[in-house]
């Protein structure tokens, strides 16, 4: 165990942010586990323990189900951060057994790969439409064209959400992830709070209409719930709807715009995968793996646990290292080299154990089908600018991604 005070790894550095690999590989380096104290957690570099702690029961999510804020040693939130908490809190994500399995349940009924393959069609004709419509203009902002509408459409079809509704959906999202950075601002915060009361009292009103007229969608089919033991407040299918639109396009607009500026940057790699669509589905693996769209993750101590001979006590934070695991050269030949080719390739992206991604299937049928839209359709896609990377650190991604098509 070593401790932060000279450590490279700074997740408020836009040097650092712009490529953190380098001090992962020094963290690793240092120990199986580091102490940082500017966040007051425990960081986890290597990909053999991030995959074991993700599926360790003594690790949860949240400790409200055993213990109250001081039990736990901890300071309760604020209480202007409430209605934040309130929509954050009871969404599956930040839930353990018993009412993380019943809500899981139910939402997992939309996310079969029969129920998924389904969607395919519809999400190959609208990555194919939005390409079409890049390639008009000559180019454009790869983000703001392609990555952002596909998924944010997708999710939105699958909840229900009227057409005229969908153009605040991102907005909101991308103010309330905004506290799942590391130690956010007070106007972040301010800014999330807000984006949480607004979108609450949206679904709530649209939770009601579904109520009088049910439709074919995800909402009504909350509702539809019949069996005690499954059915849901109107707090819980809130924050579940409000989970499926963040989590649901959050990491495939990342991933895609991440995994475009990658292919730019290995030219060799983009010709073949340009001479060679039949890599699409193990090149979206590699992006994921070489720039990954969620770098860290959280989860509580609910009972000592010993790492490399360091115990962690019940009361701490332990973050786990998504972009470091993806890197670690004891799982991955030469990790630092993109390889669209690279047969095993175990990466955690969509994490692993009982909140592994319920969406994982939906984000790879989407970032295949944009992928082979912008090889089809756009096979001279060129950067035509050097594209901002985001300050965030936790989720990884970029502010624009000007293309031109030749």
């Amino acid at each position: 165990m070593a401790g932060s005070s000279d450590l490279a790894f700074d997740p408020w550095d836009p040097a650092f942010v712009a490529d953190p690999y380098p001090a992962y590989a020094e963290l690793r380096a240092r120990g199986r586990v580091v102490r940082y104290e500017p966040t007051d957690q425990w960081l986890v570099p290597h990909h053999a323990d991030v995959a074991a702690l993700l599926r360790d029961r003594r690790l949860g999510r949240t400790y409200r189900h055993r213990f109250s804020h001081e039990e736990f040693g901890r300071t309760p939130p604020p209480p202007e951060h409430e209605p934040f908490h309130t929509l954050n809190d009871h969404g599956m994500l930040d839930l353990e057994p018993p009412d993380h399995t019943r809500i899981r349940r139910l939402v997992s009924k939309a996310f079969t790969p029969r129920t998924v393959e389904r969607l395919k069609p519809y999400v190959e004709g609208l990555a194919g439409e939005l390409v079409a419509g890049l390639v008009r203009d000559g180019g454009g902002d790869l983000l703001t064209d392609v990555a952002e509408p596909l998924p944010v459409a997708v999710i939105a079809e699958m909840l229900g959400i009227p057409q005229a509704d969908r153009g605040q959906l991102r907005p909101w999202s991308a103010d309330i992830c905004g506290m799942y950075e590391l130690n956010p601002s007070r106007e972040t915060a301010a800014k999330a709070v807000r984006a949480s009361v607004e979108f609450s009292e949206y679904l709530r009103e649209l939770i009601a209409a579904r109520r009088k007229e049910p439709g074919d969608d995800l909402v009504s089919g909350l509702i539809a719930a019949h069996d005690e033991d499954d059915r849901l407040t109107e707090q819980e299918m809130i924050s579940t709807a409000v989970l499926l639109l963040n989590a649901g396009h959050e990491a495939t607009v990342n991933a895609t715009v991440n995994g475009w500026w990658a292919l730019f940057r290995n030219p060799d790699q983009l010709a073949a995968l340009r001479a060679d669509h039949g890599l699409v589905p193990s090149a979206v693996e590699e992006l994921m793996r070489y720039d990954t769209p969620l770098q860290l993750f959280e989860r509580w101590v609910l009972d000592d646990i010993e790492i490399d001979g360091t115990t962690i006590p019940r009361g701490s934070e332990i973050a786990m290292l998504f972009g470091s695991a993806n890197h670690d050269p004891a799982v991955f030949a030469d990790p630092g080299r993109l390889d669209l080719t690279r047969g095993d390739n175990p990466h955690i992206s969509f994490s692993a154990g009982i909140h592994y991604c319920i969406g994982a299937p939906l984000a790879r049928i989407e970032l295949e089908a944009s992928m082979t839209a912008l090889l089809r359709q756009a096979p001279t896609l060129a950067l035509a600018a050097e594209p901002e990377r985001k300050p965030n650190f936790v989720i990884r991604g970029l502010s624009g991604l000007r293309v031109e098509v030749g």
